[in-house]
């Protein structure tokens, strides 16, 4: 029987446990039944005997009355009539009751035929012969010594028979007695022979399945794989013994190929790490900032020796031109590497794969021979294709080539496309790294431009317009407008040399181990050392530390503002004062000539030095504000919010 087949519901175990209860239950109940119906019949003819033997008082007690000698008078007479009556409807009450039966005492004459009969006749008797001549005696009609001497021997015939009844009650009741002890007899055989039977069925259906069932786990605790459980039953102990064998043979199974089960376990274990392995160890050189060959090389290396590869490369995909570029190679022959730098998509079978974009292991034996590709004459056999993605982006392939038959099975090849996948990731971070870097130089340089429209270009177009007036001055011989033009043409050419002076120290400016507190420090003491400017440095600072990029666009705001206030705002003192706290706080304050700021908003970008620190700004996401006044001074304030700010 499968072990999961469905046991029929007389042949579970609680069926039959329940079963043998109910039956031991119904014979208890039939014999209890039986004892209660004869005890419950004898106490009614122990009633009936009482009540039958008080026939033969009252029927003497009735002839003592009749034989009481006459007063001669009325008064005499009444109540010997009296008592007569009584002792008459007593017997009349007495064998009524005893036809009509009582169960509430209980009361009734045994149901048989000989004890039927006699109570028939004595009722015949009384109601026919005795009682008539009992009403006649009482009422004074006929009385003479011959009737009361025949009423009285009626009597005794009258008692006899009574006695006689009593005499059968008797007998039948000692039969009844017989049959209740031999009922309570059946009941305690019947409570022994079923207390045995539950034993036996107990130790049958549960004791005995059970002891079998641990002796055999016994048994196969101490290794003992051969132990078999008799199946002798369809039920659940039956189940349970055939799953004990089920379990056992495949213990014994497991047991016998438990050494090549360790192996084989080992053997994918040490399997499973090698891949991890070559998987952390890829992962972790791809990371690394070097350029696509180097890059490429390192991971070819990785995986020829991983997988003992013969040879194999890397092709980057030129999607504009559908070429497939080799960028590194490993084992190939330079012919092969000449014939192959730079393939079409569709051409050759790794073209092919790359146009079908599947991974694709080719045995080179299967080709037709008119067919023979160049790498088949450099003698490889097996060549692989698989893909290079990033972000669903098909960037290329590498080739695996084997000298000798190799076949992939499914998990190599989801790592070599995973690997695949690591590859791609990595050529197209270097390239966005490449992008992001032509971005920052290509803002860098617009905002070189900007600064040097704003200082250098108007400081030439000056001396332009300068060396045009002295020029015309010399032709018309004006030596004095000569020489008013000369010391202002040596200004304009210090002030350029200043500004570009200026220019290149900023542009050059560095952050020593990300100190941003110690490039302002020094900016703002050469400031004070070229300009003679009081200037003075104010840093609260408790926050974490800024990324580098943040802290070379503050430190070029700060710059920028400080080239202006030499510049343009005539002034004796300046205030840097950086607060750190909950969001960042920058600002420049001086106490120059200062100006109005709507003049400033309506040039609108056209003051350059304003306009590239809020692009500076803007880069870190933070907000530049300019106020000033006239004959007050000038404040620029950066501020920097909490939730704006990245982490060093």
């Amino acid at each position: 029987m499968p072990l999961n087949t469905q046991i029929p519901s007389r042949q579970k175990l609680s069926a039959k446990i329940v079963g043998a209860l109910l039956g031991f239950l119904a014979l208890a109940l039939c014999a209890i039944g039986v004892t209660l119906y004869l005890s419950w019949q004898l106490e009614g003819s122990a009633a009936a005997i009482n009540d039958t033997g008080s026939l033969r008082m009252s029927s003497y007690r009735l002839a003592i009355l009749l034989a009481q000698p006459d007063a001669g008078d009325t008064a005499g007479t009444a109540p010997r009539q009296a008592g007569a009556a009584r002792q008459m409807a007593q017997i009349d009450a007495t064998l009524a009751q005893l036809r009509q039966g009582d169960p509430q005492r209980p009361l009734f004459l045994p149901p048989t035929r000989a004890i039927v009969g006699e109570f028939v006749h004595i009722n015949t008797d009384w109601q026919r012969e005795l009682r008539p001549a009992a009403s006649a005696l009482a009422a004074g009609q006929g009385a003479d010594a011959d009737a009361l001497r025949r009423y009285l021997v009626r009597t005794d015939v009258f008692v006899e028979r009574v006695n006689a009844l009593v005499q059968l009650i008797e007998r039948d009741s000692e039969t009844r007695t017989f049959w209740l002890r031999a009922s309570q007899l059946a009941l305690l055989a019947l409570a022994m022979v079923g207390t045995v039977s539950l034993i036996y069925l107990m130790f049958s259906l549960i004791i005995e399945p059970v002891t079998r069932l641990h002796d055999g786990l016994h048994r196969m605790k101490d290794k003992d794989f051969e132990v078999r459980l008799a199946v002798d039953s369809v039920d659940e102990f039956g189940q349970l013994a055939q799953g004990f064998n089920q379990m056992a043979d495949r213990l014994q199974a497991l047991y016998g190929n438990l050494e090549s089960l360790v192996h084989t376990k080992t053997a994918a274990l040490e399997h499973n790490n090698r891949e991890l392995a070559l998987l952390y160890d890829s992962a972790a050189f791809l990371q690394r900032p070097q350029p696509v060959e180097p890059l490429c090389e390192g991971f070819l290396q990785r995986i020829s020796d991983y997988f003992q590869a013969d040879g194999g490369s890397v092709r980057v995909l030129d999607a504009g031109r559908d070429n497939l570029h080799m960028v590194v190679h490993h084992g190939l022959s330079k012919r092969l590497v000449e014939r192959e730098h730079c393939i079409k998509v569709g051409d050759c079978l790794c073209g092919e794969a790359v146009q079908k974009k599947v991974t694709v292991i080719h045995d080179l034996r299967k080709l037709d021979k008119g067919y023979e590709l160049e790498c088949h004459r450099e003698g490889f056999v097996t060549v692989s294709v698989f893909h290079m993605y990033a972000h669903q982006q098909h960037l290329g392939f590498f080739n695996l080539h084997f000298r000798t038959p190799r076949e992939l099975d499914a998990r190599e090849k989801g790592l070599l496309e995973t690997l695949g996948q690591l590859l791609g990731t990595a050529i197209e971070n270097l390239r966005l790294g490449a992008r992001e870097r032509e971005m920052a130089v290509s803002e860098e340089r617009n905002l070189v431009a900007q600064g040097l429209h704003d200082s250098i270009a108007q400081g030439l177009n000056f001396l332009n317009l300068q060396v045009q007036m002295l020029d015309q001055s010399v032709r018309d011989g004006k030596l004095d407008d000569v020489a008013e033009i000369i010391p202002a043409l040596r200004a304009g050419v210090q002030e350029s040399y200043e500004d570009v002076r200026e220019l290149l120290h900023n542009f050059r400016s560095r952050l020593a181990e990300g100190n941003l507190i110690a490039a302002l420090e020094t900016t703002v003491d050469k400031f004070r050392r070229q300009t003679g400017i009081v200037a003075e440095l104010v840093a609260d600072v408790d926050g974490a530390p800024f990324p580098r990029e943040q802290q070379l666009q503050l430190l070029f705001i700060v710059q920028e503002a400080l080239s202006n206030v030499r510049k343009h705002a005539d002034a004796s003192q300046v205030t840097v004062r950086l607060q750190d706290s909950h969001d960042f706080l920058l600002s420049i304050e001086d106490n120059g000539a200062g100006f109005d700021p709507a003049l400033l908003e309506g040039r609108g970008d056209s003051h350059v030095g304003i306009h590239i620190m809020r692009e500076r700004a803007q880069r870190i996401e933070a907000t530049l504000a300019v106020s000033s006044q006239p004959g007050v001074g000038t404040t620029i304030a950066l501020t920097l919010p909490q939730a704006h700010r990245r982490a060093a």
